[in-house]
């Protein structure tokens, strides 16, 4: 009952209809990202409620892989939740930089996932835009995985990624989530000079001390 209700139309924009899954990844995914540029612990539980609805959402669009990463988004927010809770707040996880063994890795990772996750794609499903599903679900969770540890250049892979998603969504139909997307956009650019400014304060207090 549910899902139905989920999968049922809330308006019609433009002749195109939006669905209530839609409506509620908009406004969560919204929220979630705007937590994160605030260095909020609540974009984790926030971020999950998104992910559920997206599995949904994104399934339903035919976009295989991006339904799939909201599973491991899942398993990924419950550790960057642990991650950011450590300890008491003077003693938080601070916003770093990625070195350049970890870009080698990430690097080499990245271009196999995107490789592998393309053909099994267009082996297992009915996507018509296979490379461009696996390229950002991989980008996704690279910047997943950068925001857990709070690596200030997950904002680069995001908006790389947001980039990509826009056309997507709009080629795929989903109109609000592309307006979304926009908007994480503009977002990742407000938590990019976010957590570069934080950074250049922890590194202020280091040299005070």
């Amino acid at each position: 009952m549910m899902i139905a209700f989920l999968n049922s139309t809330a308006f019609t924009a433009l002749g195109t209809p939006t669905t209530w899954a839609e409506v509620f990844g908009f406004v969560s995914g919204a929220w979630c990202v705007y937590l994160v540029g605030r260095q909020s612990i609540l974009n984790w539980p926030i971020g999950i409620a998104n992910n559920l609805v997206w599995i949904l959402l994104f399934a339903t669009a035919g976009l295989y892989a991006d339904s799939g990463l909201q599973v491991v988004y899942i398993v990924l927010a419950v550790w960057g939740w642990s991650n950011w809770a450590r300890g008491r707040d003077e003693d938080a996880l601070p916003v770093t930089g990625t070195n350049t063994t970890e870009w080698s890795v990430l690097a080499v990772v990245g271009v196999a996932a995107v490789i592998g996750l393309t053909a099994l794609l267009e082996v297992a499903t009915n996507s018509t835009v296979a490379f461009w599903d696996a390229t950002t679900t991989v980008l996704s969770l690279l910047a997943t995985w950068g925001q857990a540890k709070k690596r200030w250049e997950s904002w680069l892979l995001w908006i790389v990624a947001d980039l990509i998603y826009i056309p997507l969504y709009l080629h795929k139909g989903l109109t609000l989530t592309a307006l979304l997307y926009a908007g994480f956009l503009l977002l990742c650019i407000r938590g990019l000079v976010a957590w570069r400014r934080s950074m250049a304060v922890e590194r202020q207090l280091v040299e005070v001390q």
